[in-house]
């Protein structure tokens, strides 16, 4: 098969190839899981619009967090389920690239706007005076237009370097959804671009940013240290602590994904990893962000209040 692959052309998401029996039960499992995920998700956006006390720069961003796991959730979560419990699995070639490319797009704003989150709490704790000049309206939005912007160009290079690429060889994908790097293993053509693009973009969306986050948190480590009252150690340890579980857990699965060398088990490795970020990783914000902070867990109460009334 010679030139770019045809529009009418499938490719067939294998999944985790378990018994019928066993899907059955993952599909009304990750059902709850990805109902959850999208109400927790949705309730932290509505308390931060309508508590006019959340109106600040740290839950402008947290409500950008909750819109990308929704939308992260909504793009492969759907088509998981369906797999689950058909016996077609197959994807046409247009829906897989458009679910590449939102994939692609969602991950790195994420993981911009995490960085940006990063800079708000340094800016917070070790220059209060002047977190409300510089941490201005005008600045948020432009760090948050800038990170999905951003993410979205360098999601379409990808997708672009993609469908160059003929795809003679078999058409199962080893995944649970169309995965760029699981689709790339599906091409005959030379993806020697595509992998340069890919470590670029680990580099920069990966590395750089984790990097950032750590020279911040290290200033802020160094600044709570210098606190004398126990009580102000303790708020800004708790301001901190929620962002820096969410981190962890999102560059260090990223990094194992894209940056760790390819082995006979990772295919396997790659498709928990990948169900984590599609499913628990959306679920398990909101619950950090909620359970971990006291005034979304305030203005939940609050809001609670005011329904019962």
């Amino acid at each position: 098969m010679k030139g770019n692959l045809s529009l009418g052309t499938e490719f067939v998401l294998l999944g985790f190839q378990l018994s019928a029996e066993t899907e059955v039960l993952l599909f009304w499992v990750f059902s709850l899981l990805y109902t959850f995920s999208l109400l927790a998700n949705g309730m932290i956006f509505a308390l931060i619009c309508l508590d006019q006390r959340l109106h600040t720069p740290m839950y402008y961003f947290l409500s950008h967090l909750a819109i990308i796991d929704i939308s992260y959730a909504s793009n492969n979560v759907p088509q998981m389920l369906a797999n689950l419990v058909t016996q077609n699995k197959a994807i046409s070639f247009v829906p897989c690239i458009i679910q590449t490319f939102l994939y692609l797009g969602l991950a790195v704003t994420e993981c911009l706007i995490l960085v940006a989150m990063s800079y708000d709490r340094y800016v917070a704790i070790c220059h209060p005076l002047h977190y409300t000049v510089i941490m201005s309206w005008t600045v948020c939005t432009v760090l948050a237009t800038t990170s999905w912007s951003c993410a979205f160009f360098l999601a379409l290079i990808h997708v672009l370097l993609l469908q160059r690429l003929p795809f003679c060889r078999s058409r199962e994908v080893n995944q649970l959804f169309c995965e760029l790097l699981s689709i790339l293993k599906l091409a005959c053509g030379d993806i020697w671009l595509n992998k340069v693009a890919i470590f670029t973009a680990s580099i920069l969306v990966l590395v750089g940013p984790l990097c950032l986050v750590v020279v911040s948190y290290t200033h802020i480590l160094w600044a709570i240290l210098k606190i004398q009252s126990g009580e102000g150690r303790r708020k800004a340890f708790s301001t901190c602590s929620s962002h820096l579980c969410v981190v962890g857990l999102f560059f260090g699965c990223a990094m194992v994904v894209y940056m760790v060398p390819d082995s006979s088990q990772q295919g396997e490795k790659n498709k928990i990893l990948s169900l984590f970020y599609s499913l628990f990783n959306p679920m398990l914000n909101p619950l950090i962000y909620s359970l971990r902070n006291a005034q979304v867990k305030v203005a939940l109460y609050r809001a609670l209040q005011v329904r019962s009334r």
